[in-house]
């Protein structure tokens, strides 16, 4: 039987046609279809409330093989929090930091035990600096660096943040910037990580900037004073893209170091996280800084949470990096019912989006429900596998 040769041109059409009439059919955009051809992101913070977890061997191991036989991927690891870090840390101890390092119960290594355990499991391990440019004003940090901390126009230096009054490192100093940096790359060399991530807090809440050193720079490029109003968009704009510069030479060095890891954002939703903490994560994914994008939509209903995930900049982030959304299961006082999380779990798989958790603790041990029942709800939102890898 002779078969009919079928054009190149007519196929690729076909093709597209197919590939369009599947995003009608089940409802979906086709940057949502292109979403699908990675992993999806399933992961999950464990922040300094896992402590308990953290520090226990056994309680690791039972930990990782549970979010391992549940589907989920990625863990996010607290490893900067407070002005202290949760590994032992050459860096904070040459800036006389030397109170206390967070350890096992068996003196062993947490950061080193976790990576161990997860990678046995197939999990990636992606150490997250929740803490950012933020420190207690008590912590040795503020105290021992006095001049590099930034402050608002009336000379305050504190703001009050979830967890509770902070002060603000000044992310326009090189001595800041090489801190912050040193950091990242002790980690990146000393441990198997799988990439790093940052926060809503590698930023700056844009009522500060007032100090010395910011004050004199601005002035000495715009050859005028920094206006009083801190919303003005120029001071903004020049603030922000001081930041985002820092963020490119910081992508630059850990790509240097290992160029496969993971450079990973997790910011608040575009307009607030650029107009109040100066923060152009937008700008970061369009000039390649960020390797993945989770963004913090912590609502308590589906009517808040629903317009979120069809923001212009969340479907452009979709088409160029893997990108998912920050889903809260809870806070120590404040359960989250498990038919609330999967509800908004679903809406983002349903646009093609991943998902990660806070917390740890929150998603079956802190809550209502019971374990048995939490977790079957998360084995309901992934019934299969998605398994990630620096390869993909």
């Amino acid at each position: 039987m002779k078969l009919n040769f079928i054009p190149r041109r007519f196929l690729i059409s076909i093709l597209f046609l197919t590939a369009l009439l599947v995003c009608v059919l089940v409802n979906q955009p086709i940057a949502a279809v292109s979403q699908q051809s990675r992993p999806e992101i399933r992961g999950v913070w464990m922040t300094s409330n896992d402590m308990d977890t953290l520090r226990d061997r056994a309680k690791v191991q039972e930990a990782v093989s549970q979010l391992r036989r549940l589907n989920f991927n990625t863990i996010y690891p607290v490893v900067w929090n407070a002005g202290y870090t949760t590994y032992p840390s050459t860096v904070t101890q040459r800036q006389g930091i030397q109170s206390f390092t967070y350890r096992g119960t068996d003196g062993q290594d947490i950061l080193a035990d976790l990576i161990a355990q997860g990678h046995a499991q197939g999990l990636l391990v992606v150490p997250w600096f929740e803490f950012g440019f933020m420190a207690p004003p008590t912590s040795e940090l503020a105290l021992n660096h006095p001049d590099w901390l930034t402050q608002k126009r009336d000379g305050s230096q504190t703001s009050i943040s979830a967890a509770g009054e902070v002060v603000w490192l000044n992310p326009l100093r090189p001595d800041v910037q090489k801190f912050l940096t040193d950091l990242v790359l002790e980690i990146v060399t000393q441990y198997d990580v799988d990439g790093i991530q940052f926060d809503d807090h590698t930023s700056l809440p844009s009522e500060f900037g007032y100090d010395n050193y910011t004050t004199a720079l601005y002035t000495k490029e715009t050859k005028k004073a920094p206006p009083a109003n801190a919303q003005d968009p120029g001071w903004v704009k020049w603030r922000a893209d001081k930041i985002t510069a820092f963020m490119s030479r910081l992508h630059q060095a850990v790509s240097a170091r290992k160029p496969k890891a993971i450079f990973s954002i997790s910011p608040n939703y575009y307009d607030f996280a650029y107009k109040l903490q100066l923060q152009d994560w937008l700008g970061w994914v369009r000039r390649n800084i960020a390797d993945e994008l989770i963004v913090q939509v912590y609502r308590p209903d589906l009517e808040s949470f629903l317009p979120q995930l069809t923001r212009p900049e969340i479907q452009e982030t979709q088409r160029k990096i893997p990108t998912a959304i920050a889903i809260m299961t809870g806070l120590r006082n404040r359960p989250v019912p498990i038919s609330m999380i999967q509800a908004q779990t679903q809406a983002a798989q349903e646009r093609g989006l991943g998902v990660s958790f806070f917390y740890y603790e929150t998603l079956w041990n802190a809550a209502t429900e019971s374990p048995s029942d939490r977790q079957a709800g998360f084995q309901a939102l992934f019934p299969y596998p998605s398994v990630r890898s620096l390869a993909q």
